[in-house]
């Protein structure tokens, strides 16, 4: 290499950085306005579709659902440009990540807005053993290889249905994506497109639920 070269490719990354320092210090967070949050414990569903509650442990949780779309309506929206997403999930019993046979797996979880797909990823309730692992890619999107339950905010929890007698199977996630978005309505939609061939009741294997959603309008300038 000769030194013209090196001296181009070291002094690049520096102004790459004080460039992105400069880009950085011209955006700023004009507004952000929580236009909805709800955990549910107001037994609250309006603007849901397919919405359901059932009571686990001692919380009530949207849920439970399997391969069933779910979704929230939000209309007049103060101005912004983006949105921040955050739904708190728990998956329940038998999810198997990305075991790829097509029987147990792979289990994805996703969500979208509006007719956009956001973030797909699956996750795995398997427990984890040097000579046999189902790894996950949460918290990463598909397909990445994580450990099970890598980057869960709880991990204790008891099963809800295969595994309801059994701790340590079903485990919460916080979810949390910033989208740009500028129209006054939004729709916001969480499915999961989940395998159990090899069980004689696919619900009752695997299953997901929401803690809760919430929802903020940011304007960044």
């Amino acid at each position: 290499m000769s030194f013209r070269t090196w001296f181009k490719n070291w002094i690049s990354l520096p102004v790459i950085i004080f460039l992105g320092f400069l880009t950085s210090c011209t955006d700023t967070l004009e507004s952000e306005t929580i236009v909805y949050s709800n955990d549910f414990s107001e037994l609250d569903l309006a603007g849901f579709e397919n919405g359901k509650l059932f009571i686990f442990g001692k919380d009530t949780l949207a849920g439970y659902y399997h391969n069933e779309e779910v979704a929230v309506n939000l209309s007049d929206l103060p101005s912004h440009n983006l949105l921040k997403v955050t739904i708190d999930i728990i998956v329940h019993d038998s999810w198997d990540g990305n075991a790829d046979d097509g029987v147990g797996g792979p289990d994805y979880w996703f969500f979208g807005i509006d007719n956009q797909e956001v973030f797909r990823t699956t996750f795995s309730n398997s427990p984890c053993e040097s000579t046999y692992c189902l790894y996950q890619s949460y918290p990463n999107t598909y397909f990445r290889q994580n450990v099970p339950k890598s980057g869960a905010t709880q991990t204790n929890l008891p099963g809800l249905c295969l595994f309801g007698a059994s701790n340590n199977y079903s485990t919460r996630y916080s979810i949390s994506k910033i989208v740009e978005h500028s129209n006054s309505n939004v729709r916001i939609y969480m499915n999961s497109d989940l395998i159990a061939e090899n069980s004689p009741d696919p619900v009752c294997d695997e299953s997901w639920s929401i803690s809760k959603i919430e929802i903020t309008a940011l304007t960044l300038n």
